[in-house]
């Protein structure tokens, strides 16, 4: 009996060869996974199931994880504010390791001694699909056909005429486009020129700014313990939630990036997302935690952030530290409930107002009026002393000094 392998399946060119490739150039059954974390539309199941089929595919397996996607990545990014060197919120690096889980649970049933992806030897990708593979399953062998194959966008289609793969592509292929419910990534074609401005056509999440609402329009968005639970007051679950943030936020052309990052294997990439939901609950979020964290434990979570999204987009999620990091992340949040009032205009997303039952911001130590119940008589001491050390230095060192 021939070797099995489950791989990741998009139902796109490259993968969709790849079924057929690795059936005749390594002697294997190829199983197809295709992982939905959002990015499937209606009929897009049945378009799977033929071209995997067509292509050679023993077994097809579509399996929904939005929910497990939401709850179990989506979430805690969301709890971390997850955004790589500040601006990327994760989008593709998140969807990696729950499809990864799915690939090696699939991967049990069918006694398949491998998983496969259709990553490129340059991207992140392959990093995260691999890394994950052998935290979760060591024992399984990791096949990437695209890495090895040597074969153009060119090639790949002529492959799926000769094979009668029935594939919608074209050799001006113009960009690479990857989505789920936490956003987009696109690049390629135009957009690796640092210096072009991007193009309108492959923005879909969200509307030119000069087509976008007159009238501002405000979304209050509600948390429990760091998690959004609801939108004006209405309770609605997490897939529903980001979905309806995002098309709100979107239509009002907000939630782009345009940069050029850092990729794990050492080349700086440019990369242009849309991001309207993500993006937008972030902010919501971290404007709660504004008035709910103490200031030395939001300070040193903000430092944390960063290195969790290192490790997000570096496709280091099921790890030691990952988990430890994590665990401080959700103590931070027993008291991130509250809402937060977000006000869109043409391009702009902003925080307008929040409240929460156990906000640390009291007004009557913080207002101006005359009966405040801060203790003023206590500055004088208090600023003498955290300034002595400099005082110190001045004098005997310092411009002061003799």
């Amino acid at each position: 009996m021939a070797k099995r392998v489950v791989l990741a399946y998009s139902g796109g060119l490259d993968t969709s060869v790849a079924v057929r490739w690795m059936r005749e150039e390594w002697g294997v059954e190829v199983i197809a996974c295709a992982v939905d974390v959002g990015q499937l539309a209606a009929g897009d199941e049945d378009m799977i199931r033929e071209r995997a089929a067509a292509a050679g595919a023993v077994e097809t397996e579509i399996i929904d994880a939005r929910e497990q996607f939401a709850r179990e990545f989506l979430v805690p990014a969301l709890r971390a504010n997850a955004l790589y060197e500040g601006k990327y919120p994760l989008v593709s690096a998140l969807s990696r390791p729950v499809i990864v889980e799915h690939l090696v649970a699939s991967a049990r049933r069918h006694g398949a001694h491998a998983v496969g992806h259709g990553c490129t030897g340059k991207g992140n990708d392959q990093v995260r699909f691999e890394v994950s593979t052998r935290v979760l399953a060591p024992d399984l062998d990791v096949m990437a056909p695209v890495r090895v194959w040597g074969l153009s966008r060119a090639d790949c289609i002529e492959l799926a005429d000769k094979w009668e793969i029935p594939i919608s592509a074209s050799k001006e292929k113009l960009y690479s486009i990857d989505e789920n419910m936490w956003g987009r990534a696109i690049e390629c074609g135009i957009l690796e020129n640092p210096w072009s401005a991007a193009p309108e056509d492959p923005y879909t999440l969200t509307r030119a700014t000069k087509d976008a609402p007159a009238e501002p329009t405000e979304l209050v968005v509600g948390f429990e313990q760091g998690i959004p639970v609801s939108v004006n007051g209405v309770t609605m679950g997490l897939v529903e939630l980001i979905e309806t943030v995002g098309r709100t936020v979107g239509e009002y052309g907000w939630g782009r990036i345009d940069m050029v990052e850092n990729r794990r294997v050492g080349i700086k990439s440019r990369e242009v997302y849309e991001c309207p939901s993500s993006l937008a609950l972030i902010l919501a979020h971290k404007d709660l935690e504004g008035i709910t964290l103490e200031r030395d434990l939001a300070r040193e979570k903000q430092r944390i952030e960063i290195r969790i999204a290192e490790l997000i987009y570096d496709g280091m999620w099921h790890t030691p530290l990952m988990r430890a990091l994590g665990a401080f992340v959700d103590t931070t949040q027993e008291h991130v409930t509250g809402e937060v009032r977000l006000r869109l205009e043409r391009g702009r997303c902003d925080a307008a107002g929040r409240r929460a039952p156990r906000s640390l911001y009291d007004h009557d130590l913080a207002t101006y009026n005359a009966d405040d119940s801060f203790r003023h008589q206590d500055s004088e001491g208090f600023v003498r002393l955290w300034g002595l050390s400099a005082e110190t230095w001045s004098r005997r060192q310092g411009p002061g000094s003799a």
